[in-house]
């Protein structure tokens, strides 16, 4: 077995529900010879500025997006990346599909660096850590934090059976000022909803997820709601933090502000009754707040970007 040692220590997740892919992407781009890029590749790549949403919260909307998007959307921030998918409708291409993630990942492996894999513990994105040809089995770091091992076999026929492979294969030569303007056109198109997704996305998310503290019988109290508030929240804040980074500071106070109100409001819903009307206004005023500076820092990143 050749295996990497890595955990998701050093990957910083303030809610414990930061979107799986972003997680495993900033994990496996910190242990690599790029670690310098693992904290701003989230905000780069778009993630930080992504939102999806079912109108009765289903978790599985974080994955009805178009994932062949991936190689391009990390490169944009300055990696280089090899990609292999294969989804519903494509059963005659799994088998080659397989073998070719296969090999990706154990070159990646090779370069030390570990691959991002759908569904390999739980179905959620995690990391393929180590490989083994006599026994054919991969080692794999679940989102969960659980280590184990998987048959090269069951590659992309697990839990929910599509296949998505990501590895990092180089750094490119970008300039961190395109880097800087590209993120910014990333994050206003997908905030503006240009993005393929077939539930709500980017700025229609929060009148989606309001109504269900603003109205009766929404499932603002479930445990989906604490899912949506924690993958959301989460991400806020790396796009504050690659914005100071980057010296943008009005875009970094507004990201703070954004931030700060999903983090407050994912506090009172996993603390606090969130059945309760009082509780539902405060969550319903804190996304309220999020909004409004979520939507004027779309102006201002459109405006930076303009020719």
């Amino acid at each position: 077995m050749k295996k990497l040692s890595i955990t998701w220590q050093g990957v910083e997740d303030p809610t414990g529900y930061l979107f799986s892919l972003a997680k495993s992407l900033s994990a496996a781009v910190q242990n690599s010879p790029y670690a310098e890029l693992a904290e701003d590749i989230v905000a780069t790549s778009g993630f930080a500025f992504r939102m999806w949403l079912s109108a009765d919260l289903c978790p599985s909307a974080t994955s009805i997006w178009s994932w062949d998007d991936q190689k391009k959307w990390v490169e944009s921030g300055g990696l280089l990346c090899d990609y292999v998918g294969r989804y519903w409708g494509q059963e005659d291409q799994e088998e080659p599909q397989r073998l070719k993630a296969i090999e990706l990942i154990k070159e990646s492996i090779d370069r030390g660096v570990a691959a991002i894999s759908w569904d390999i513990g739980v179905p959620e994105w995690g990391l393929i850590i180590g490989y083994d040809d006599a026994a054919q089995a991969f080692s794999t770091l679940s989102i969960t934090g659980e280590t184990a091992e998987m048959p090269y076999s069951v590659l992309g026929k697990r839990e929910l059976p599509l296949l998505s492979v990501l590895t990092l294969t180089g750094r490119s030569d970008k300039s961190p000022e395109a880097i800087r303007t590209d993120t910014l056109k990333l994050a206003v198109s997908h905030l503006k909803g240009e993005e393929s997704c077939e539930n709500a996305k980017g700025l229609e998310v929060y009148p989606v997820l309001l109504k269900h503290y603003e109205e009766e019988g929404g499932y603002g109290a479930s445990w989906n709601a604490e899912y949506f508030l924690g993958t959301y929240g989460a991400l806020k804040k790396y796009a504050y933090k690659y914005f100071e980074k980057v010296e943008l500071p009005e875009l970094a106070d507004l990201y703070r502000s954004v931030y700060k109100a999903w983090q407050e409001a994912f506090t009172l819903k996993k603390n606090e009754d969130a059945s309760t009307p009082e509780v539902r206004r405060k969550i319903a005023a804190l996304l309220h707040t999020a909004y409004e500076k979520e939507q004027e820092a779309v102006g201002l990143m459109a405006s930076l970007t303009a020719s």
